[in-house]
């Protein structure tokens, strides 16, 4: 039974940087079967390195942050992903000590946490914090996060018999030993700013921004808490149908609106080196409008090699309601990642696919770290996404009460 936690697939992005190199001329020893022509993409800044950090979470939401920015003002601000890791754990170790240490204190997170934190501390560019204290030329949190779990169980062991007023400042000691001081006041562009001043001058409010899924197990159009390991928060998330859902992601991008994404990446339907994410249809019933007799001459074995291969354009499978309850109730579809999707695509059959920006570098990468995500992929594998709330339709908005 496979259970691969967000922050486990993200403390790895630096073991899984891309194997090929430049976005639109790929090696001659990588065989580029899929072509795609993107049908429209919203205005975005550039992909992010999160290296060796669990923080995907917040890569995501802040390149949804600065792309709201971008699309409300014009202004293209690098806004600082370690101030909101900073500060979410902070706010995580309280938790964590009040349930006695029954929460994930870890790497992970939600999109809720970057608007959660922006709304209470504010926020604060990259120039200001970059997190980077430790003689690390990138972000590296392996020790960071082991240390942090030490202490906060040290704490909980109670020692004394009950807990010193000093604990959570202790906590926060380590987080600027790691990350760096607090940024009480900082000077950007010139002028002077504490992390809220400068968030109000940014115009974002979090309000503004809601969490949407779609799963069979909850009722529909209903705030519920999400059942993952990482939603430390307890935030809420309006559930639609798949149909809904679907419709929301695509009216968002057609707008100009970027969606963060939730998704599972573990599956080997996705495939960083190549640049694609696809649901391959291993069924000989699922080949219509293909050349089926071909399919159905392979063995099993072959059939499953050619499909996983990337080597050619795939049938893929149709995707249902109750598939993708079965495989989120199965551990088959996990919270292992945070993206951001910046547009629409197709390839050179016509299929249906999403650009999605992530946050593992750019170097060496086929597509300049943005790959593919098939509409089958995103009707399967999404676990939530996050948006303006303006971007969904009105009838939507009213079916949820918005």
């Amino acid at each position: 039974m496979k259970r691969i936690y967000l922050v486990m697939i993200c403390l790895v992005a630096g073991l899984m940087l891309p194997m090929v190199s430049d976005a639109q001329d790929a090696p001659a020893k990588v065989k580029k079967a899929y072509e795609f022509t993107v049908v429209k993409e919203v205005p975005h800044t550039a992909v992010p390195n999160q290296y060796r950090s669990g923080t995907c979470w917040s890569f995501s939401g802040i390149g949804l942050l600065e792309a709201e920015i971008l699309r409300k003002s014009g202004r293209t601000v690098d806004l600082s992903e370690m101030f909101i890791v900073r500060e979410a754990y902070s706010e995580k170790a309280s938790k964590y000590v009040r349930l006695h240490g029954h929460l994930n204190l870890a790497a992970g997170g939600g999109f809720n946490d970057v608007t959660f934190v922006m709304d209470k501390y504010g926020l604060v560019p990259e120039s200001a914090y970059a997190g980077l204290v430790i003689g690390e030329e990138k972000h590296t949190h392996g020790e960071m996060d082991d240390v942090l779990k030490a202490y906060t169980d040290a704490v909980l062991k109670n020692g004394n018999k009950k807990l010193t007023p000093v604990w959570h400042k202790g906590f926060n000691a380590l987080l600027d030993t790691y990350l760096g001081d607090f940024p009480a006041e900082f000077v950007y562009e010139g002028k002077k700013y504490t992390p809220q001043s400068f968030s109000k001058e940014m115009g974002l409010s979090g309000s503004d921004y809601v969490q949407l899924t779609a799963y069979n197990h909850v009722p529909l159009y209903q705030p519920y808490v999400q059942e993952l390991p990482d939603n430390w928060l307890w935030s809420l998330t309006y559930n639609l149908s798949l149909e809904e859902m679907m419709e929301t992601i695509d009216q968002a991008i057609e707008n100009g609106y970027a969606v963060a994404w939730g998704a599972d990446v573990s599956e080997k339907g996705f495939s960083w080196k190549n640049g694609v994410a696809i649901v391959p249809a291993e069924n000989v019933n699922d080949l219509a409008g293909t050349e089926k007799e071909r399919w159905e001459a392979l063995t099993p074995a072959e059939r499953k090699k050619t499909m996983f291969a990337f080597e050619e354009i795939v049938p893929e499978k149709k995707i249902t309601p109750e598939m993708r309850q079965l495989s989120y109730d199965n551990f088959e579809t996990t919270d292992d990642h945070g993206m951001l999707i910046v547009g629409t695509a197709t390839d050179q059959n016509g299929n249906k696919y999403y650009k999605v920006k992530n946050s593992w570098g750019t170097e060496d990468h086929i597509y300049q770290g943005y790959f593919y995500a098939s509409l089958a992929f995103v009707q399967y594998k999404t676990l939530n996404i996050a948006v303006h709330k303006e971007a969904i339709s009105k009838q939507i908005r009213k079916k949820i009460g918005l």
